[in-house]
């Protein structure tokens, strides 16, 4: 928190990564101070807590039974491609206003853009594959915009072109592109994780269901394995953090995986433990660039998904822990679970 919450001192604009030439623009992400806010203003009306009750919970929890309906109970499903991803990627598609994209669009163009990004070996194929993502996406919010403007809504699109003074129409294509390529990962691993650290534990699951602290096996699963585990920064002067000296320009990566970990404030911080002491966590961030979506994901994950799962499978088991694997660093969560659905 002394990197992420002093933007005065530690910049975002890191112009090392490859960010802007996979997304073809210089996004929010890497903004500061009131070209950040604007851009991130620009935004938030769609996550107003009136339009997450009135009109996103109401729609996710149809579109939960809707994805939940297609499951076959008393089979072995691998969640990741069988649920997990698809009605994340449906989720966003609908609040971004861009309800036209399929699910598997939404989930080929979210990995191509992350890829892009983290590719800093500077190689041809993962930008061939970010650019032909930036095409499509550009021609879906295109096709979408007359309908917004002829009948708006509370997506981000619709808030974006409707505004009475709107950011400039590159940043308003940014803005959706960040969001594709965040916005699937978060609730999708987050769903993935919570589920095999309850399913790995049963005597915490019997008492997340006896309590229905589903808010509790969330924070934790987060906390546990961060869907976005780390986060540059840039120093705008000489300074120094718990005696280590940090020129000028030096380039910091601040790793929330790390600081959830953190023996001084979470014991046993590599294991999944509901019952632990609560301690605040860092998956989400904090300072200005705090996730947008963290209440929305936490609301749709424990208030929607999970309560609904173990409802409908109450005796749902993971066939085999060990054959689950796990993927990546800056985004991390598990590329597979093959759960057998009772």
């Amino acid at each position: 928190r002394a990197i992420k919450d002093n933007p005065a001192l530690f910049s975002s604009n890191d112009p090392t990564t490859p960010m802007e030439r996979a997304f073809e623009a210089h996004t929010l992400m890497r903004k500061d101070d009131d070209a950040h806010l604007r851009e991130r203003n620009a935004m938030m009306p769609t996550f107003a807590p009136k339009y997450i009750k009135n009109h996103w919970l109401p729609m996710y929890d149809k579109l939960a039974d809707e994805y939940l309906d297609r499951l076959p109970k008393g089979e072995v499903i691998d969640l990741f491609p069988g649920l997990a991803g698809p009605i994340a990627a449906k989720m966003l598609g609908e609040m971004m206003g861009i309800p036209n994209a399929t699910d598997e669009e939404l989930q080929r163009w979210s990995q191509a853009l992350i890829d892009g990004a983290g590719n800093f070996g500077y190689f041809d194929e993962p930008f061939a594959r970010a650019a032909q993502a930036n095409i499509e996406i550009n021609n879906c919010i295109r096709s979408n915009e007359d309908r917004l403007r002829a009948d708006p809504d509370p997506s981000a699109l619709s808030m974006m072109i409707n505004v009475d003074e709107p950011i400039e129409y590159s940043q308003i294509i940014a803005n959706i592109k960040i969001a594709i390529g965040g916005g699937i990962n978060e609730p999708r691993d987050a769903l993935l994780t919570i589920l095999y650290g309850l399913l790995t534990n049963p005597d915490q699951l019997e008492h997340i269901r006896e309590t229905e602290n589903w808010e509790l096996a969330f924070q934790e699963g987060v906390r546990w394995v961060a869907p976005i585990q780390v986060s540059g920064r840039v120093a705008r002067d000489d300074t120094m953090i718990q005696g280590i000296d940090i020129p000028k320009g030096t380039i910091v990566m601040v790793c929330q995986a790390s600081a959830n970990h953190d023996e001084d404030v979470f014991q046993d911080g590599h294991e999944y433990n509901v019952f632990r002491k609560s301690a605040p966590h860092q998956s989400f961030g904090s300072g200005p660039h705090h996730c947008m979506g963290m209440h929305i994901a936490r609301l749709t994950v424990a208030g929607i998904l999970l309560p609904k799962m173990f409802e409908r499978f109450p005796n749902m088991r993971l066939e085999d822990p060990a054959a689950v694997n796990w993927r990546g660093f800056g985004f991390r969560g598990p590329i597979n679970l093959p759960i057998r659905l009772h």
